[in-house]
């Protein structure tokens, strides 16, 4: 199934945004392109989100494992963006059982073991 998405702002910002869903579920090339009053126009780079397995509401972790703190709960049907991944503790999960923690946002980490990513392996960089 192929979603296409086009949003606009008002005339004063002129914000255009292209989405496109592939079969996997995972969204990829978004693209983001404002244009100024001066008339410049910058584009932001492709981002790709992934599924959090159905009905789950996933553990947010402020580091790759279960010895981190919760630092917030992500609600069932949510999307994620990989930033890069990093090895944890290991977690069973709805796709398996993975010590790969994906980093979603500046410390906030969840298990890759409950998201729908296509892949045992890694998808992204490491964590530096």
């Amino acid at each position: 199934m192929s979603v296409e998405q086009i949003e606009h702002q008002d005339k004063d910002d002129n914000k255009h945004e292209n989405k496109h869903e592939n079969q996997d579920g995972a969204t990829e090339g978004i693209t983001t392109h404002a244009a100024s009053a001066t008339g410049t126009t910058t584009a932001a780079a492709a981002l790709r989100t992934y599924a959090v397995a159905p009905g789950v509401r996933l553990n947010v972790r402020s580091g790759p494992g279960t010895n981190y703190p919760i630092v917030r709960v992500l609600p069932a049907g949510s999307r994620v963006p990989i930033y890069c991944q990093s090895p944890g503790t290991w977690v069973t999960g709805t796709y398996g059982t993975s010590n790969i923690w994906d980093n979603i946002s500046n410390g906030e980490f969840v298990s890759d073991a409950y998201v729908y990513t296509g892949s045992d392996g890694y998808v992204a960089s490491r964590c530096s």
